[in-house]
């Protein structure tokens, strides 16, 4: 699902970037930016799902409630603090045309972080001498919590703007970044971090009896509930009834974040599905090895396509030479993802005690 994101996110930037005006009128840039919105979401809640897992792990060893905590939260904050770095690196590279407040700029990196911390907190007050009991505070809260990050954000982002606040702080809260209203391009903490804490639900929900018992079943059931999410999020905005002054279903509706999140689930079935039957069970495949490292692969990328040592002139390429420069993205990311794994790898063979099996150490990567 990772690699996927990946793919998707390439498509994206590199016709963004690269087609002309006219270019940009057809139906394929109509598609690619619709495809582009499911990247963010995915990233988010695959962030969610990746910190159950190892909090699980966590939880089954024994390991102290506070050192959970600390191990959690603190990857939390490296990952805030790459999309600060992320952001230094922009502007140096960008200088002196970007502006400075850009190294202010809310993106997905920095919510990433916020939402893991956020999640060790959750998992940390959550977390008692039963591991099914802190399993279930945990799931049942980050449900709830995800729910009140969805139903206040359209006041946060209108009605009740936060508006006393530095434009750097209220740009946490709705994006609005120095404009004077939000921005849809940004990824504040509402309702971004609503899409993490769903994945933290349902990686959570994946270590129940239930899910254990058959995998099958229990894809089926997520993959199930992601229509019903769907189909409910489409019934009840047909409603003449509103619960908000200004209703903005594209971009603070409670509903659109509710389908969203039921397509997460039915690209979770499908993705398992892929895995299991599909060719991703024979030999390499291309999108989970770009999962393998996809905040190499998205660092990378970016400056290689919007940034200065941009391989196509900007705003200036037909569909068909964008597509051959998005080629290139893609061949040129999968060798590098390739790389980082096999140095990896060999790094960590290089380390390993003498006698210890291959086999083992490629376990611990």
């Amino acid at each position: 699902m990772r690699g996927l994101a990946c793919l998707l996110m390439f498509q994206t930037h590199c016709y963004d970037s690269w087609l002309s005006v006219e270019a940009r009128g057809g139906a394929l840039f109509h598609w690619s930016q619709l495809l582009g919105t499911l990247p963010a979401p995915l990233f988010l809640f695959l962030s969610g799902v990746s910190f159950a897992l190892v909090t699980e792990r966590l939880w089954e060893k024994g390991t102290a409630r506070d050192t959970i905590a600390r191990v959690t939260i603190w990857r939390g904050f490296e990952i805030y603090a790459a999309g600060v770095l992320f952001r230094v690196q922009e502007y140096v590279l960008g200088y002196p045309h970007s502006p400075w407040t850009d190294l202010l700029r809310v993106d997905v990196l920095n919510i990433l972080g916020i939402g893991m911390m956020l999640m060790g907190v959750i998992c940390w007050l959550a977390t008692s001498e039963k591991l099914v009991v802190s399993r279930r505070v945990s799931m049942y809260g980050a449900i709830v919590l995800a729910t009140v990050v969805a139903m206040v954000t359209p006041v946060l982002y209108t009605t009740h703007r936060l508006q006393f606040l530095p434009w750097p702080i209220e740009s946490y809260i709705d994006g609005v970044h120095t404009f004077n209203a939000p921005q849809p391009w940004l990824f504040p903490i509402f309702p971004w971090i609503a899409f993490a804490l769903a994945g933290l639900a349902v990686g959570l929900f994946l270590f129940t009896d239930f899910a254990k018992r058959d995998e099958r079943i229990t894809f089926g059931v997520l993959g199930a509930g992601g229509v019903l999410c769907c189909g409910a999020a489409i019934v009840l905005d047909l409603l003449p009834m509103r619960l908000y002054a200004v209703y903005d279903y594209w971009h603070t509706s409670p509903l659109f974040l509710l389908l969203r999140c039921g397509i997460l689930l039915m690209i979770m079935f499908l993705a398992y599905v892929w895995c299991k039957w599909g060719l991703a069970s024979n030999g390499l495949s291309p999108a989970i090895q770009l999962g393998k490292t996809s905040l190499l692969v998205y660092w990378v990328h970016i400056e290689f396509v919007y940034g200065r040592f941009s391989i196509l002139p900007k705003r200036q390429c037909s569909v068909g030479k964008a597509s051959v420069g998005l080629l290139v993205i893609f061949v040129a990311m999968l060798l590098l993802s390739i790389a980082r794994t096999n140095w990896k790898r060999k790094k960590v063979v290089a380390i390993a005690a003498p006698g210890v099996p291959i086999a083992n150490v490629g376990g611990a990567v």
